[in-house]
């Protein structure tokens, strides 16, 4: 079965940086397996209903403001895969979407992990409509594809509260760090449904998911995730206050 990533995206600069989180991207790329394709499910794609995208030559969409012009320059030209959309479609019983592309969610790591964009990408969506809960059990539909040996990737931030960034602290601050340990271990004490209801779990958990887009990728990946397998945590920092980079390989 392949193996599946939750990855902290963090900055967008991190598209065009090398630091200590893209290194470990570029690692990535060269430890997993290739895929045959990979399903990103990114922060910055929600919807009202879900969609998949179909299109043959997804656009690279720069879906922020205030960055230095290299950053808009940026391309990343992985082709789609307008069968594998249609079969997610069909199996989800979702709607193709023909006009969205890859946002900088998924561009900005899947151009540090596979560099050349010669691995077919599709993008699938947040409903905005729906709780936690539901996001965590819809994701088990996809089990499928990994063994059709594609990648499913989650996109987003464990911590994210982008009010109280605190420049002055290249650290986490002490409520970010609290969150980011306790959802760490209910992660590797396979307390999904915990994580599923994450309201319940304290107000420093309130303070990381003030909204739930950066968290629900997160929960696709750990809705995959088999009771034989092990969960492995990289570029596991909190930085600027409020933002972990957190991520897992489960595998």
């Amino acid at each position: 079965m392949f193996p599946t990533l939750f990855v902290g995206h963090g900055n967008p600069m991190y598209a065009i940086e090398e630091n200590r989180f893209t290194q470990t991207w570029q690692n990535l790329g060269e430890t997993l397996p290739k895929p045959k394709a990979i399903v990103c499910i990114s922060a910055h794609w929600e919807t009202v209903g879900t969609f998949v995208t179909g299109m043959t030559n997804p656009k690279t969409i720069h879906d922020f403001y205030g960055f230095p012009q290299p950053l808009f320059d940026v391309q990343y030209p992985a082709p789609g895969s307008p069968d594998l959309a249609k079969r997610v479609a069909d199996k989800l019983k979702i709607e193709l979407d023909e006009n969205w592309g890859l946002d900088h969610g998924t561009w900005s790591v899947l151009k540090h992990i596979y560099p050349n964009a010669d691995v077919p990408v599709i993008q699938l969506s947040l409903d905005r409509t729906k709780p936690a809960s539901w996001h965590y059990e819809f994701t088990k539909q996809l089990e499928f594809l990994r063994d059709e040996d594609v990648l499913i990737v989650g996109s987003g931030n464990i911590v994210h509260n982008l009010r109280l960034v605190n420049f002055r602290n290249p650290n986490g601050d002490e409520w970010a760090n609290i969150a980011n340990q306790k959802l760490k271990e209910l992660i590797l004490a396979s307390d999904f449904e915990s994580l599923a209801n994450y309201q319940t779990l304290g107000n420093e958990v309130r303070l990381a998911i003030p909204t739930q887009e950066h968290y629900l990728p997160l929960l696709y990946i750990l809705g995959l995730k088999n009771e034989d397998e092990k969960v492995e945590f990289f570029n596991d920092v909190v930085e600027l206050g409020s933002l972990s980079m957190t991520s897992l390989k489960i595998d």
